[in-house]
Order: C-alpha cells, then structure tokens, then sequence
C-alpha cells in the first residue's frame, strides 16, 4: 500500500477474528480517524463480538455493534442450526456451507453509509483471495465492483469525493497477514475466528477458519497461541 492516508477518516469492519484484527491494527496505524463497525447478524455464537469489543477497548477505538438478522434467511451453516459446521476438507473445491449469502454486501452497505454519515473516504475490509474458503465476495473483482457502486450510490461520491474499499490483506497469504499483524503489535490469543467456538471463545480446531488459521502459524514459522477446545492434531 502506497496510498498516504494520514490525514483521512476510515470505517473497519471489524468481527474480532485474525484477519479484520490485522486490518484494525494497519487502519489505526495508517489513518487519522477509524471507526470499527461489527455486527451481530445471527452468528452461530457471540465469542468473537466479546473477543472485537475487548480489542477496540485495548487500542482506543471507536466501536459500533449494529444489529442485523440475516439467520431469517438460512442457507448458511452459520445462520442455520439445522445445517453442521463441515469439518475442513482440503481436497473439496466446493465453496463450503459457512459461505453467508451476500454477508459481504450487507457489511460493506452499512459500512458504506456510515463512511457518509461520518464524512469517511475509505471503507477497509479483511477480505483474502489467498488463504481463504473460496468464497465469492471475497475477491479482488467484487471489492473493486462495490467500490463502483458506493461512489455512484452516494452523494460524496457523486459530489467527487470518491470514497475507496481498501482491502489490504487481499494479496496476502495467511502466514503473510500475520507477520504484518505482528510488525504493528497484534496479540493474535485474543481473537476468534473460529466458526463454532464455545462461549470462552476456544476453538473447534477442525473447521475451514481453525484450518486455515492453524496453517498460517505453521508457515509463518510462528507458535499458535489460540485456545482451543482441545489440542487439534497436525
């Protein structure tokens, strides 16, 4: 990233776990003003909204929790109770059943109003088309679409005050994003990303998420420090 944003206000949208942690901790390095914006959408647990408030406290950030029910929808097994959790299984291609429907779009919306709201020319999400579930929302030509519309959408941005989706983990692996977490002080125990941890926010160890997670410490050479429901094997 070579863009200087000092003297600009952003939006985070921040869930508590590893990725959008790292992107809290670039943004508050990297802009003048930053807003975390969670949701508590219907999530099979809240471990990780305790995990987000805990951190943004830590670092002095403005936080916002907005209540939305996308589990009245289902076709998630993030949503849905009647629908498991899969375990990681790395010779599928399939995108997998945790995959929210248009998570991303709700998300980057309520981000986008409040950048306008707030006066805020970017929008920064932790979105990865490396390390990642495959999931649609999650890659570089659906961030660049949103960013259309949200200056067509908006009245800065049709004023000419062009507001950006900054996505600075996009082209990094996941042992890539936690050497950056680390250089800017992240304290990757305190955050969850586990699709089904218990309420002392310990992970399953066997999900996508634990997978990928427990992967990007074992390339990056660096001890995992997540409490786990009990110890995952290799």
């Amino acid at each position: 990233m070579n863009q200087d944003f000092h003297n600009k206000k952003a939006i985070v949208l921040f869930s508590g776990g590893l990725d959008s942690t790292t992107c809290l901790y670039w943004a508050k390095a990297n802009f003048k003003d930053i807003t975390a914006l969670s949701f508590r959408y219907g999530q099979r647990h809240s471990s990780e909204l305790i995990a987000a408030k805990k951190i943004t406290e830590n670092l002095g950030v403005d936080h916002r929790i907005i209540d939305i029910d996308i589990a009245q929808l289902g076709g998630s097994a993030l949503t849905d109770h009647s629908i498991d959790v899969p375990d990681y299984d790395a010779k599928s291609d399939a995108v997998p059943v945790t995959y929210v429907p248009a998570r991303n779009t709700i998300f980057l919306s309520y981000a986008l109003a409040a950048a306008e709201v707030m006066n805020a020319n970017h929008i920064v999400i932790g979105v990865s088309s490396v390390d990642f579930s495959g999931y649609p929302d999650c890659r570089p030509d659906f961030i660049e679409a949103f960013e259309s519309l949200a200056n067509l959408a908006t009245i800065a941005g049709r004023a000419g005050n062009r507001l950006s989706v900054v996505a600075p983990l996009q082209n990094l692996s996941k042992a890539q994003t936690l050497e950056l977490g680390l250089s800017l002080g992240v304290d990757y125990a305190k955050t969850v990303s586990c699709y089904q941890a218990d309420h002392d926010g310990r992970a399953c160890g066997v999900c996508d998420s634990c997978a990928l997670r427990r992967q990007g410490f074992l390339d990056a050479g660096i001890a995992d420090p997540t409490h786990y429901q009990s110890q995952p094997s290799h």
